[in-house]
């Protein structure tokens, strides 16, 4: 569960999914609009190839580039100084923290609640290894278990229950990082011996970009989630971000159609939010 508040994990050794996608450009970080590569040749992310302008030799064919491994996994931390639950809840949840327990279901017990019912149905043990992180213990560099035990939920009702046990006691913090999240859920493939499994991120925000990071470059949690998605696509792991709250979204989407170091289009960008109002218009 991150940055501007908590988000959840959970991982499903699923046969099948449902996702969205969605492009948009890079404009509101002052990349250039015309090149789905935003960044400069002398700050080049190795997870992004560079465009070409020119057509390849007749009979001949362009060799992919693998992207380097990542040997530092050292980042910085950046102070707790991002938008409230509320206010990533301003338009779509009437000003209260996304994470209020009452009545109704909030934006999170909804998408598991929702999503849950989807994705049972593809399910053969019903055990759901659930993770959370953004927390004051984990900021950006890990994710804590649902149980102290690290045991799996079991079942989705579970799950929903666990988080109304875990909300109240959380100190949130940021800054938001998804890469812990899936650097566990390959841990978990590892585990399972190569069985495929769907990797369910709710989040009310994306990764972090700090304000001292500039125009056409990355942050350290945007380099490292790059990092731990291109990895993952090594392994028979789907990605499904769901975004909860108002967003913003552009990294997401980003994330979702631009990263063609990747060995399969693993990640997918679900605006819950956008759906759900949709549905009740």
């Amino acid at each position: 569960m991150g940055g501007k508040s908590s988000k959840g994990s959970i991982v499903r050794d699923y046969s099948s999914y449902g996702s969205a996608n969605s492009s948009s450009s890079w404009n509101q970080y002052g990349y250039p609009p015309a090149s789905p590569y935003p960044y400069p040749s002398s700050q080049q992310s190795s997870y992004y190839a560079s465009p070409q302008h020119h057509e390849p030799a007749p009979g001949s064919q362009r060799t992919p580039q693998h992207p380097q491994k990542r040997l530092d996994r050292k980042y910085s931390r950046i102070a707790d100084n991002y938008q409230t639950l509320d206010q990533v809840g301003a338009r779509s949840f009437n000003r209260r923290s996304l994470h209020h327990l009452g009545n109704g279901q909030n934006p999170y017990e909804q998408a598991i609640s929702i999503i849950g019912r989807t994705l049972s149905a593809f399910d053969e043990d019903n055990l759901i290894p659930c993770y959370g992180f953004g927390d004051a213990s984990t900021h950006d560099q890990d994710v804590f278990s649902f149980f102290p035990d690290e045991r799996f939920c079991n079942g989705f009702e579970e799950v929903l229950m666990q988080y109304k046990e875990i909300v109240p006691n959380l100190r949130l913090a940021g800054p938001t990082s998804f890469a812990p999240a899936i650097e566990m859920a390959i841990t978990i493939v590892e585990q399972s011996g190569g069985q495929y499994h769907v990797l369910l991120i709710i989040a009310d925000g994306q990764v972090t970009r700090n304000a001292d990071t500039r125009h056409g470059q990355l942050s350290p949690q945007e380099r490292r989630t790059i990092d731990a998605i291109v990895r993952a696509s090594e392994y028979p792991l789907s990605i499904i971000l769901v975004g909860v709250g108002d967003g913003p979204w552009d990294m997401m989407r980003e994330f979702d159609d631009n990263i063609p170091a990747r060995a399969f289009d693993n990640f997918q960008f679900v605006n819950f939010t956008e759906i759900m109002s949709k549905k009740y218009i």
